[in-house]
């Protein structure tokens, strides 16, 4: 006759669920120094990615009076502009982002109605 071991195993725990690579925003907006073009694009950004991204999402601002030799890998002809790197495709949009519904049709973050 075989013994049946009846003892209750230790439950798993369950690990938070990992953002996965897709879900995760990379963003790069250049500007040229403290202009108030440029600083009404910071604000506009932030305010859409903490909307529509909350946490999954990393914004590099790129002031090309101090680093100028970053535009030419992004192909920067326009400033302010904001570049998607991560989810694939790269997509860029070009002005201080003020035109919010733009913003988000542009990042694919809501499709176009």
């Amino acid at each position: 006759m075989k013994k049946i071991n009846m003892k209750k195993k230790p439950a798993k725990k369950r690990r938070p669920a990992k953002t996965s690579r897709s879900d995760f925003w990379r963003l790069r907006l250049y500007i040229a120094g403290q202009t108030p073009n440029s600083i009404t694009a910071i604000e506009n950004l932030k305010k859409i990615c903490e909307d529509k991204l909350r946490g999954k999402y990393v914004i590099e601002v790129v002031d090309l009076l101090e680093k100028p030799q970053l535009a030419k890998g992004d192909q920067i002809i326009a400033i302010p502009t904001l570049v998607r790197r991560l989810p694939p495709p790269v997509k860029k949009i070009i002005g201080n982002l003020s035109k919010t519904e733009s913003v988000i049709v542009g990042l694919d973050l809501q499709p176009v109605r």
